[in-house]
Parts: C-alpha cells; structure tokens; sequence
C-alpha cells in the first residue's frame, strides 16, 4: 500500500543585492558552502542565476516543511555572506535573460544545444512536487484523471507578473515563456501506462530524446522516482503557499488513486476547455473564472476551491494535512504571491518612484517574503 510520500523540488533566483537583479554567474564558493551545509538537498539549474532545494521523501507536509525552511534559511544565510540574496517567484522582475549564462554539465549541454535560444530564455523557476504511486502501471491512468486540477494549482501559485522588467498583464508569465519548449503544456491523451511508454520509445528510439526526462508537460510520471510529478505551479514566493500546492495535490492524487471512476471519461472537449483554463490562470490568477468540463459552466476560482477542499477533506484528514490544504483560503483572501508583487509596483509608482526603482521595491519584498 502507498504511502503517497511526497518530495518537493522549489528553484530560486539568485539574486545580487547590490543591483537587485539576479547574478549572471554562479559564485563556485557560494555553492560549494551550500553543498557543504546542505549535501544533496541544494543543487544547481540550467542558468547560472538559479539554485534549486529538494526535499528527501517525505511521510507528511511536517516533514517537507523543515526541510524546505532549513534550505531556504541556509542558503539565504550563505548568499548574504557573498552580496546575495534568493527569490522565489516564476518569473525575476528584473531578468534579463541574454545576459544569463548557462551551468555546464553534460546533460545542460545536450539541452542547450538542442533548444538553442529557447534553452537561454528559461530565466523561470516552477515549484515541483511528486507524490509516490508503487503501482507504475497506475501513473498514467491517475495522472490523466488528474489534468483537468492543474489550472487550479497554477491560480494559486501564480508568481509571475514581471518579465524583463516590465509587467506582463499576466499573473503567471512563467508559462507563457516555458510553453515555447517542446514537450510541455498539458499531458497528451494517454490513458495506460503502454500508450505512453510506447510515445516514449518512438521518440527515443529515432533519436529525438534520449529519455523520458525530456518530456516537461505541466504533469507527468517521473523517469527517476516511483512518483506523479507535479510542474505546472510558478514558484511559491511564501513557505506556506508552497506546501499548500504540494498538499492539495498529494490528497488529489490519493483520491483519484482511490476514486478510479473520477474523470475516467476525460475526453478531447474536456482537455481543450482545461487547455483554456490553464491560459485564463495564468492571465487571471486567483481572480480567474473557469469552466468546469463536466457542467460547462463558468465558476469563480472561490467556488471551484472550496469544492475542492471539500472532495479532499478525508484525504487531507488521512494525510495530516487539514491546514495546510485550508491555506488555500488565505491565498484567495489576500491574493498570490504574483497579485503581492504588483500592490507593491502599483504602490511604489503612486508615490513618485521610476519604474526601476518600482521594480526594485517589488525585488525586495520578494527577497523579504521567501525567507520570513
């Protein structure tokens, strides 16, 4: 029987506090002390700007949570003793991704090079989270029922408002920037854990991926971990909101993994009204509306939550995880982190700062928030 133990993977912009715009190369010492505090629970990502913290497998979100405080505290402790600072949101307000440059290792180097300037723009970070299924031949049939939830997380984790120092008008950007790589956006239609594996092997097998790492879609089974993972949320600026996505989608997987009959009969309609749910999280955030693909109305993200958390209630009961799923409702109250960041903007302008120095004010918040 699973456990439906939970790892969560968070990436953050390594940020100069000098200029407040993210470092354009990794400092060897800077990392070499967070390898040294942290071992395999820091590691680094495809640009320079960026270090990633993992959590070990998890039995319950109190685990998660002092893993992923500890990483946070300590590699922000270590960046200040070099001039740093980390940020966790989707997108950085002040990137600029030309100037990047990209971590050589020789699996970054395959990508760069087949991506080439898409692989450069990837100036993003994304809150992973993979929940454990022992029954692989279950993944894919799980994660299928699960699609139609994913524009719901995404709402919640928006933190993405900013690209290239300018407002975007949406709240999570991030998407709208990643979705340009191939293999990503939502799952295509595979309903057994044959159909996909055999999508796997036609790519690898003609040489157009070396493995099944190289599909990034919003959700999708883990070549590396007996898991679900879960990629579509933006970073989670604040703690809390991090491990309410990571909550809300463990008690989600163990229910459709109890629950086989839910969304079985998920369908290409129900796929293209989630495909415009997705767009609309993104450009909305927790203000969206969303068609629900089974009822084809239109509902309020309030409405859709609050459903939610009462299918998953026993889940979240079983779990020991009833609070940090109820954070949800914080989050519609006050607005994600991507709604935060432009009261801050908005504010700052309204008193008489450049846009740059707006800019910077939001950067600072951030840096504040992912480490209160």
């Amino acid at each position: 029987m699973s456990l439906y133990r939970i790892g969560i993977e968070e990436e953050y912009f390594v940020t100069d506090l000098g200029t407040r715009n993210v470092r354009r190369s990794m400092s060897k010492q800077f990392f070499r002390e967070c390898k040294e505090r942290l071992g395999d629970a820091v590691t680094s990502e495809m640009l320079q700007s960026q270090i990633e913290a993992l959590t070990p497998p998890c039995k319950s979100l109190a685990e998660a949570r002092e893993s992923l405080s500890r990483s946070r505290t300590m590699i922000a402790s270590v960046a200040e003793r070099h001039g740093l600072g980390i940020v966790s949101a989707g997108t950085h307000p002040l990137a600029i991704w030309p100037r990047q440059k990209a971590t050589s290792t020789p699996r970054y180097d395959a990508v760069m090079a087949d991506l080439q300037m898409l692989g450069r723009r990837n100036m993003l970070c994304g809150l992973h989270v993979h929940v454990e299924i022992l029954d692989p031949d279950r993944r894919v049939e799980i994660l299928y029922r699960a699609i139609p939830f994913l524009p719901v997380l995404l709402a919640l984790s928006a933190s993405s408002p900013f690209w290239r120092g300018q407002p975007t008008g949406l709240l999570g950007y991030r998407l709208a920037a990643y979705d340009e790589l191939p293999r990503t956006g939502l799952p295509e239609l595979f309903r057994t854990s044959d159909e996909y594996q055999s999508y796997v092997d036609t790519l690898a097998d003609a040489g157009v991926i070396p493995d099944a790492s190289y599909i990034w879609w919003a959700i999708r089974p883990s070549l590396r971990y007996p898991t679900i993972e879960l990629r579509i949320a933006d970073a989670c600026t604040r703690l809390d909101d991090a491990l309410c996505i990571a909550a809300i989608f463990r008690c989600l997987i163990r229910h459709l993994s109890a629950h086989p009959g839910l969304n079985a009969d998920f369908d290409p309609i129900a796929r293209a009204i989630t495909e415009e749910n997705k767009w609309r999280a993104q450009r909305h955030g927790v203000n969206v509306t969303l068609v629900d693909p089974r009822s084809r109305e239109a509902k309020p993200l309030t409405a859709i939550v609050d459903e939610l958390l009462g299918l998953l209630e026993p889940d979240a009961t079983a779990l020991d995880c009833v609070e940090e799923v109820r954070h949800a409702a914080n989050i519609l109250k006050r607005g994600s982190s991507a709604d935060e960041q432009l009261r801050v903007f908005a504010l700052a302008r309204m008193n008489g700062r450049s846009r740059l120095q707006s800019l910077k004010a939001v950067v600072d918040w951030l840096l504040h928030e992912t480490i209160r």
